[in-house]
């Protein structure tokens, strides 16, 4: 069976990260979590110190950094690695989602996490999830969801997987983060987020995540079979 791209960009909190895994898996796909290199890039800038607004310290820092994907056997789903340490879980803190969109709005670390993505499609049966997959990694992609959800359910499902990492988080906290990273990633002057004009568009508001695995495999199935041999 033939093989295409599948892009799902879209608002933080709307599970593109979930739907993606799920997609991959059900396809026997190779997932991509965009997002998680960002997170990797801006922990590794927190850790080693590295002052974002210094482009030349920001380019020297970059190529001390290698990211991968390995695929864990218990759970069969890929996680990120960072100069050979896993960092799956610790790269979903908080205080790294309070500087990642920071970062990733600089030009040279959107340059370089975009030819790392560029590379991993080029045999296609792929699946990847971020904010500019559809629009700048992958524009010719088979396939492009963009996914939203209305904001309050957004802030909602976000507390419930930040809760239980860090019971002494508050929803207020949980808001003001969510509403920073939408601002920051729709009006960041590189790559911001955006749906690609030939997407569609999925909001998961009032579905479950059966109902919306059903919708996105349909297109799927339906850009495979419309796709030449």
């Amino acid at each position: 069976m033939k093989k295409i791209i599948v892009t799902i960009d879209g608002w933080s909190s709307t599970g593109k990260s979930t739907l993606a895994k799920q997609l991959a898996k059900a396809l026997g796909y190779i997932y991509v979590d965009s997002g998680a290199m960002y997170r990797a890039i801006t922990l590794y800038f927190l850790r080693n110190h590295v002052d974002w607004t210094d482009r030349q310290g920001v380019k020297k820092a970059l190529k001390q950094i290698n990211i991968e994907f390995q695929k864990n056997p218990k759970t069969e789903t890929s996680e990120v690695y960072l100069n050979g340490e896993n960092v799956e879980y610790v790269i979903r803190d908080l205080v790294v989602a309070e500087k990642v969109s920071e970062i990733a709005a600089i030009r040279d670390v959107r340059d370089f996490a975009v030819a790392q993505q560029r590379k991993m499609g080029d045999h296609k049966g792929i699946i990847m999830d971020g904010r500019d997959i559809g629009t700048v990694v992958f524009p010719r992609a088979e396939l492009k969801i963009f996914m939203t959800a209305d904001s309050s359910v957004r802030v909602e499902r976000r507390f419930k997987e930040m809760f239980e990492k860090n019971p002494n988080i508050t929803i207020e906290e949980v808001k003001a983060n969510l509403e920073m990273r939408d601002f920051i990633d729709s009006h960041r002057e590189a790559s911001p987020l955006r749906p690609a004009k030939d997407s569609v568009c999925l909001d998961n508001t009032n579905l479950t995540q059966r109902q919306q695995f059903q919708k996105a495999m349909d297109w799927i199935q339906k850009k495979i079979s419309a796709s030449k041999y």
